[in-house]
């Protein structure tokens, strides 16, 4: 058997306990050091990574009482918070070694030991440094993927009087663990509201994990939602957690929550209230700590009054109701959000900075935007990607000075195909508030050829 990858250190002032210490441990462990004198710890541990550090808790200033030891023990986690540290003692006080571990070392053995002992305190401690360390890799890790997708979706951005309504309720709620529940029409920012209510809650630095209710189907509601064990299905191969569990201590965004069948809102009800979930094919409780933000684009009163809606969820999830006004009703915010998109995508594109005149910004605003803020961003990546000159002008933009969708005469009579077609995608496009994804797929083209031919009729 191989020796144990790991760097071990051993502090203490008898050197025969060293001697004897190292040829034993060297035997076992790849890199073995030894110091006799404490006050060389700082720069030994700016030199080098410990991954197990035995510290002799009584030195020959004072013999007994542990205060060295303990001193030194502050030192190093000063250094390395996550350091691995076994107190070494002479006199098998164990009130005194407790004390020592409730003041942050590991663990703790006695003078003389025995040998299979001391290694196995070590190999035990090794696998209690290796959990420390897995465990901060995955919050380092969690913490860098909230600060990716937040970087997808922007701060709120308006200046105008419903914006900034929206944002002082925003900001009031999210002090608070209140439900939240955002109404408003497709593409006027519901997740971007979610986001910054969860980024200024005392949640912020937990998870934020969104839920597209509109595209989970009913049969997968409760294993996506709740989670399953090994065997509740042909498929559950293994124990998985439900997106419930994995917002625990977090906010869970349960988007397009007006898409629920009545059973499936009786059952999400249930879990709001009893703030437990039950994974599929186990009948044991998993308690959850969740902030809780909703979002429909659909009128939920309405729907209430209907019988569609169940009347108590919504009274559940509305605590705090937040209502996002269509960009048509808050076109002064169109210059700031533009602005803001101009400056995301030309960095994203490394593009020089491009800016729009006010003849440009007077098209914009007489725009509909049917697909309100989403709509716009595309249509500000679409201008910064395919326009060759610094200056956008309105043909940058599908968007002309009518308030509706374009409507030229389709006619094509004593019209050339180039003309026919050069409409035809100017229709499309805007029929999917310039979703080139979308427009390519009704036309039958490809993103690429329907790119060419945008460029060939310089829409």
């Amino acid at each position: 058997m191989g020796k144990i990858k790991s760097r071990l250190l051993i502090v203490d002032d008898d050197t025969d306990i060293l001697l004897a210490a190292k040829m034993f441990l060297r035997q076992h462990l790849e890199i073995v050091h030894t110091e006799k004198n404490p006050q060389n710890i700082p720069d030994l541990l700016k030199n080098e990574n410990y991954d197990i550090i035995l510290l002799d808790m009584n030195f020959s200033r004072d013999a007994t009482s542990g205060k060295e030891g303990f001193h030194w023990l502050n030192v190093i986690l000063e250094h390395d918070p996550a350091a691995t540290v076994i107190f070494i003692t002479g006199y098998g006080d164990i009130e005194l070694a407790v004390q020592g571990i409730k003041e942050g070392a590991t663990n703790f053995i006695l003078k003389p030991w025995d040998n299979k002992k001391l290694l196995a305190t070590i190999e035990t401690s090794l696998r209690i440094r290796q959990s420390k360390v897995e465990l901060e890799n995955l919050r380092s890790t969690q913490k860098v993927l909230i600060a990716d997708q937040d970087q997808s979706y922007s701060n709120m951005v308006g200046n105008s009087a419903a914006m900034k309504k929206v944002m002082n309720i925003a900001y009031k709620v999210a002090k608070t663990d209140a439900n939240v529940l955002i109404l408003g029409e497709n593409g006027t920012g519901k997740e971007v509201v979610a986001r910054a209510i969860h980024r200024a809650s005392q949640r912020a630095g937990k998870v934020f994990i969104p839920v597209d209710l509109g595209a989970i189907t009913e049969s997968l509601f409760e294993s996506e939602l709740f989670g399953y064990k090994k065997g509740a299905f042909t498929d559950a191969k293994e124990d998985r957690a439900g997106r419930f569990e994995a917002a625990n201590k977090g906010t869970i965004f349960l988007d397009e929550l007006g898409n629920l069948t009545h059973g499936l809102q009786s059952k999400l009800l249930s879990v709001l209230q009893s703030r437990k979930v039950v994974r599929l094919g186990s009948g044991k409780e998993i308690p959850i700590d969740v902030r809780i933000i909703s979002a429909t684009n659909m009128p939920l009163y309405q729907m209430v009054s209907e019988g569609k809606f169940r009347q108590d969820l919504l009274y559940r999830i509305n605590t705090v109701e937040i209502s996002l006004p269509p960009l048509r009703e808050r076109t002064e915010d169109i210059e700031p959000l533009v602005e803001h998109y101009l400056n995301v995508y030309c960095r994203k594109y490394k593009i020089p900075k491009k800016r729009i005149n006010a003849g440009t910004l007077r098209r914009l605003q007489k725009h509909n935007w049917p697909g309100n803020i989403r709509e716009l961003q595309h249509a500000v990546e679409r201008a910064v990607i395919l326009s060759e000159s610094n200056i956008l002008e309105p043909h940058d933009f599908f968007v002309q000075e009518s308030s509706g969708a374009v409507e030229e005469d389709f006619s094509p009579e004593n019209m050339k195909l180039e003309e026919v077609e050069k409409i035809l995608i100017r229709k499309v496009i805007d029929k999917h508030g310039g979703n080139i994804s979308r427009a390519a797929k009704e036309l039958g083209l490809t993103r690429a050829s329907l790119y060419r031919r945008i460029e060939k009729h310089g829409i």
